[in-house]
């Protein structure tokens, strides 16, 4: 089946005892056993749940994993992941990385003892030279947050399995319905299934798709032991928000490829990244590695932080707030919202600058979109 059939029947059967189309919620926190050492299945709902397990395996089908599990958040299932790790463990990361994963990492996981360096991983040389040495986990956004570099995966995968390291890739930008790191090699993959999985705003969850049935089954231990999981009632939701899916990411890219021509053509703007784009450094291995660009914008303006203040206030359309990938349009400033957390000459190294500006264009009209951008840049001056 193709991918839009897929995300439709993903999970199929949804409820065998009775033929519901859409799967029951099952609101039990624990379940009736039939003895002591005999269940049906299903004991606690930590453990295992009836709506959680068709979330479960529509993720593991669209991304080709051999073992889907769902999370209370993005951060509970990376949190999950550092688990598997202990003291010593090298971690390399993109350098480029959202601000709660670099705070998790940085200023709560290396007081105990957890080694993360970060690395411009779309950077060949920069990856080669990182992964010369042996390192436990290689970290990757692609795009990246909030600049949108593309990482070669199929390289990269392939010098960290090198160096003795399980990959993770954080695909909540993409989806799958765009890429599916499983295929180049990565072992793993983490979605925060708040953004375009679930994809109308109502919802916190996240998801980790494993490879290989054997590590499913340790982060499956995990999961229950850590205990970070979502209630049926969004997993149900999450769910909803699937099917969805490809349908939506049409629409979000027809809007983010809108703005991003229009910031590229105004003289307030310094730089647009967006991969999509002709003049994006990494455009052409997007376009190899990617089936679409997505809906994420970001672009850099030239009076900084006092022209990034002037353009938030003045959309009309795109709703001041942080997250991304839900119906409606959003826009952040990075340095103050999603990375305030990172001290500001690391943000400046790695780009992230008081200009900076990130849109999550939704499924308006493209040019009301476009107006609203131009509107507001009209003021940002």
């Amino acid at each position: 089946m193709r991918f839009d059939t897929r995300v439709v029947r993903a999970g199929a059967p949804f409820d065998p005892a009775a033929g519901a189309v859409n799967p029951p919620i099952y609101l039990s926190s624990t379940f009736q056993q039939e003895a002591p050492d005999r269940n049906r299945g299903y004991v606690y709902s930590r453990t295992a749940n009836p709506t959680r397990d068709v979330l479960e395996r529509a993720l593991a089908e669209l991304e080709g994993g051999a073992r889907g599990l769902a999370f209370a958040s993005g951060l509970g299932a990376l949190t999950t992941v550092l688990e598997q790790f202990p003291t010593g463990s090298r971690v390399v990361s993109v350098d480029d990385v959202y601000g709660g994963t670099w705070r998790l990492l940085e200023l709560h996981r290396r007081q105990f003892g957890l080694r993360p360096e970060y690395v411009d991983l779309a950077d060949p040389a920069a990856a080669e030279r990182a992964l010369a040495t042996p390192a436990d986990l290689v970290w990757i956004e692609t795009p990246t947050n909030p600049l949108l570099k593309i990482v070669d995966l199929r390289r990269v995968v392939r010098a960290a399995h090198a160096a003795g390291a399980v990959v993770g890739v954080d695909n909540t930008f993409a989806t799958p319905a765009l890429q599916r790191p499983l295929e180049f090699g990565a072992d793993l993959v983490l979605h925060s299934t708040t953004k375009y999985l679930g994809g109308h705003s109502d919802i916190l969850g996240g998801a980790l798709v494993l490879r290989r049935r054997r590590s499913g089954e340790r982060y499956a231990w995990l999961q229950n032991a850590v205990g970070a999981v979502p209630s049926p009632f969004d997993a149900f939701l999450t769910l909803r928000g699937i099917r969805t899916l490809a349908l939506r990411m049409r629409a979000h890219e027809a809007g983010a490829r809108a703005v991003a021509e229009e910031l590229a053509a105004h003289r307030a703007v310094r730089a647009v990244h967006y991969p999509g784009r002709a003049d994006h450094p990494q455009h052409a291995l997007a376009r190899r590695q990617m089936s679409g660009y997505g809906g994420m914008v970001s672009f850099d303006l030239r009076g900084g932080l006092g022209a990034a203040r002037r353009f938030v206030r003045r959309t009309r359309i795109f709703t001041l707030a942080e997250s991304l990938g839900g119906v409606e349009s959003l826009v952040e400033h990075p340095a103050s919202m999603t990375h305030a957390s990172v001290p500001r000459a690391e943000r400046e190294a790695h780009g992230v600058t008081d200009g900076l500006v990130r849109l999550s264009c939704g499924i308006e009209d493209p040019a009301d979109l476009v107006e609203d951008v131009r509107a507001a840049l009209r003021g940002s001056r």
